[in-house]
């Protein structure tokens, strides 16, 4: 549910008079929730940075979309940092959090855009989001030095700029430009006139690709059992813990259980997936070509 402007501007203020949080102690918030998942520290490792979650937000205002829902938006992409963030990787929550609340708000401007997805790519995302701007300044310098761009020039030109092909600035131009239309409506205004949606491909997979993915991931699984089976007692314990339960243990629990330290567990199951790799590697270029 969309908050209201009282409820977002008493979030603003909210997130304005939060804590300030020193390396340390974002290190040692985040190691408790990866490790514990202790909720107070995901809490105050949230509510530190929705500050943040919000100043970026109101970049995207000129987008159209109500700045209540950017907010909440730039709230589930710091909520989805804060749970993959890994803390031994040494770089700042904040550094990685800025990815995460920007992808969550861009793809939440790019659904609500229009009916018709407007781009999934990276490139059609950073279309979208530079085009006119990147527009604005080469018809400006073009101006400037008295130059006339055609359609074609300017289009060419914008695609050596964003870095991507020209089909797809043309494409883009034409969904910005283009507004939304039922696809039920008829092509022609003849009533016996076909409906676009059935000029529409079907997307799904075919049946030949269907069984051959099937396959692959029967082979693929075979694999991973033999994998498994390579591993002693304990490696195997720890790794079927680790990743293939639903409900992921946490090293501080596998240590205690097996009366080892965090860290040694940790190096156990390195040791454990680095075996794993080997064994995989040793089924030749036919696996590695089904994991890449």
């Amino acid at each position: 549910m969309a908050l209201d402007a009282p409820q977002t501007s008493s979030m603003s203020r909210t997130a304005m008079k939060a804590e300030l949080l020193d390396a340390e102690t974002e290190l040692q918030l985040a190691y408790a929730w990866r490790d514990q998942r202790d909720e107070e520290a995901l809490h105050r490792l949230i509510n530190a940075y929705m500050r943040l979650a919000i100043s970026m937000a109101a970049k995207f205002k000129r987008y159209g979309a109500p700045m209540n829902d950017l907010i909440q938006e730039a709230g589930l992409g710091l909520m989805k940092a804060a749970d993959k963030f890994d803390p031994d990787r040494g770089v700042r929550f904040s550094t990685y959090a800025v990815w995460w609340i920007k992808a969550s708000i861009q793809d939440y401007v790019m659904r609500n855009w229009s009916m018709v997805r407007t781009g999934s790519t990276s490139s059609q995302k950073s279309l979208f989001f530079n085009m006119r701007r990147v527009q604005a300044r080469i018809e400006r310098e073009a101006m400037a030095q008295g130059e006339e761009l055609d359609g074609y020039q300017l289009r060419e030109m914008i695609a050596h700029e964003v870095g991507v092909p020209l089909r797809d600035v043309e494409m883009m131009e034409g969904r910005l430009s283009g507004s939304d239309f039922s696809l039920n409506a008829t092509q022609s205004a003849e009533d016996e006139g076909r409906e676009w949606i059935e000029t529409i491909e079907d997307e799904g997979a075919r049946g030949d690709e269907l069984v051959e993915r099937d396959h692959d991931m029967d082979a693929l699984r075979g694999w991973l059992a033999d994998a498994l089976e390579a591993l002693n007692d304990r490696e195997r314990f720890i790794v079927r813990e680790r990743k293939l339960r639903e409900d992921a243990r946490t090293l501080e629990s596998l240590g205690e259980e097996l009366s080892l330290s965090k860290e040694r567990v940790r190096q156990l199951e390195a040791a454990a997936f680095a075996k794993m790799r080997r064994h995989l590697e040793r089924q030749g270029a036919e696996v590695q070509n089904l994991l890449a």
